[in-house]
């Protein structure tokens, strides 16, 4: 009874892993590199000075909005930190004659965004003068908004992954009731066993985070995936909005010019009162006597991503109001979220996110290809094998190798494309997919070890090169960020070269692989395999160890 029970889990853990392990390969990649968000939103604008005095930043921001949107519904303005490339703004329009403008008032984020009510305030408070980019936000976006396809579809298929990603974590630790001593076990060399103790061993590492992201990720999709009780207890989702992100009931516009107050005082008030750092800040009908300034808490903080809010009066920037305490559902799925995200984090453990998300990514991909290493010598004929098997193998090749070049090349374009170039940071992008479509050339038209081989040579030399680069034609190559005592942009230099260097090694060790000789026991199974397979009508099988 308990064999037939793990054998059935491990059925379970091969296809749920496998039929979207693709797909969660990227997931897990792109999500690895978020955890990097704001260090690459610099990274990628190397024209930018960082971030020493914020409130200067945040005064150049509140000129530039009073002379560029005076009399808008609404500002927005991401606090600058460190971390940050500079002090992101919007600002909402007021709506046309008889027209409502998209966006819930009272909306901290702004509402509806576009590139022609945006901007970025550099280091030195004047408007940033930089490449567009989508930079890091990009691979936040993409690990669950995916690319080219509607958001929504986009979102249920991530779900619909995480869930499997959650069954095949589950039913691997049923299947192996060896998991910790094979943890300690890590054999070269030989073949499917070698890739067994890969898999097993970078799963088991960073099992905790594994089972932690995987769920937390879940939560952060909640409401769409099980819609029921919102559905139940809130016809309108204005009131679930209101019982999540509690805000001051704003006042139409008077149409009485005031002057607005000074937003660093306020922000100063506001950090005091709130215990830690701002991070947004939204001021509702700026210029006008009815206006008001509301400061939320940062994230990077407080563990929750539900972060309290303080609401003052625009004219005077007296205090007016403060965010109840939140109940403890709001709490729990803050919590839930603000772990997921990780924007909590210190560098310490930011790193020790990324290292453990680079695990899970190895995780999926040794996964992927431990089911084709398993499979192959189990072929009948292993020159001509069945669809199924060629179908996992080219997919292997074209994701597992092919989604990394991407990235590199994305990375690349954003180096080389013309920084006045339209449409640049959308191209940026497309230079990643083209990049990922010529993988699936070289996957279809290549043997399996030379489409590996290219594959991944090709991706250790672009990532390693770009710090060469960065050196040569940008002010902010590894020499100058060690000089300023940047580590956060020496930190992603050196993590490139790590990585560079790690693919280059790895494509060395596909190309000049040997198969390890069959020990006696093999040979004497395989010369007897053709025989037993053509009288029974199946395919020859491994010995059992």
């Amino acid at each position: 009874m308990s064999k037939s029970f793990r054998q059935s889990q491990s059925f379970l853990h091969t296809w749920s892993g496998l039929l979207l392990g693709w797909v969660l390969f990227v997931i897990f990649m792109a999500g690895t590199i978020a955890f990097w968000r704001e260090g690459l939103n610099r990274w990628m604008r190397p024209e930018l000075d960082r971030i020493e005095q914020p409130y200067a930043v945040l005064g150049g921001a509140q000129r530039f909005l009073q002379s560029k949107a005076p009399d808008a519904r609404s500002w927005y303005i991401a606090m600058p930190n460190e971390r940050a490339a500079g002090a992101q703004v919007y600002w909402q329009p007021q709506p046309e004659p008889g027209q409502e403008h998209g966006g819930r008032r009272g909306d901290r984020r702004g509402g509806r965004r576009s590139r022609e009510n945006q901007a970025l305030i550099g280091a030195d408070g004047l408007p940033a003068v930089a490449r567009e980019t989508r930079g890091g936000d990009f691979f936040y976006r993409f690990h669950f908004d995916l690319h080219y396809m509607p958001v929504i579809w986009a979102r249920w298929l991530v779900g619909v992954a995480a869930m499997a990603m959650l069954v095949a974590i589950l039913s691997g630790i049923v299947t192996h009731k060896k998991i910790f001593k094979d943890f300690f076990t890590l054999r070269r060399g030989k073949g499917q066993r070698s890739w067994l103790d890969g898999h097993n061993a970078t799963a088991v590492l960073a099992l905790p985070f594994h089972l932690m992201i995987t769920y937390t990720g879940l939560v952060t999709l909640m409401a769409m995936l099980m819609p029921w009780a919102v559905v139940v207890n809130y016809t309108d989702t204005d009131k679930l909005y209101d019982r999540l992100f509690p805000r001051v009931e704003e006042q139409a516009r008077s149409g009485t010019p005031a002057p607005l107050a000074d937003l660093g005082r306020v922000v100063r008030d506001a950090e005091h009162r709130l215990g830690g750092p701002a991070g947004y800040i939204n001021v509702s009908e700026p210029g006008d006597a009815a206006a008001t300034i509301t400061v939320t808490r940062a994230p990077s903080t407080m563990l929750s991503s539900r972060t309290p809010s303080l609401t003052y009066r625009g004219t005077d920037g007296a205090f007016a109001w403060q965010s109840p305490a939140p109940g403890s559902a709001n709490v729990t799925a803050g919590a839930m979220i603000g772990l997921h995200a990780g924007r909590f984090a210190d560098y310490g453990m930011r790193w020790l996110y990324f290292l453990c998300g680079i695990g899970g990514t190895v995780m999926v991909a040794s996964g992927l290809v431990l089911w084709i290493v398993k499979r192959r010598a189990k072929l009948p004929d292993p020159a001509k094998p069945h669809f199924g098997f060629r179908l996992v193998n080219w997919l292997n090749i074209a994701v597992v190798g092919g989604f990394p070049l991407g990235v590199a090349a994305m990375l690349w374009a954003n180096r080389v494309l013309p920084t006045g170039m339209q449409e640049r940071a959308e191209w940026e992008i497309h230079t990643l997919f083209i990049a990922w479509g010529l993988a699936l050339a070289i996957a279809s038209g290549l043997r399996s070890g030379r489409a590996w081989t290219v594959l991944l040579g090709a991706t250790g030399l672009l990532l390693a090169t770009i710090p060469v680069y960065n050196v040569l034609a940008t002010p902010r190559g590894l020499p100058a960020t060690l000089l300023q005592g940047d580590y956060l942009l020496t930190g992603i230099d050196l993590a490139l070269v790590v990585f560079g260097a790690g693919f280059l090694a790895t494509a060395r060790r596909v190309a000049t692989y040997r198969p390890p000789p069959k020990r006696p026991r093999e040979r004497a199974a395989a010369a007897a395999a053709p025989a037993s397979a053509s009288a029974s009508g199946l395919p020859a099988m491994e010995p059992a160890e």
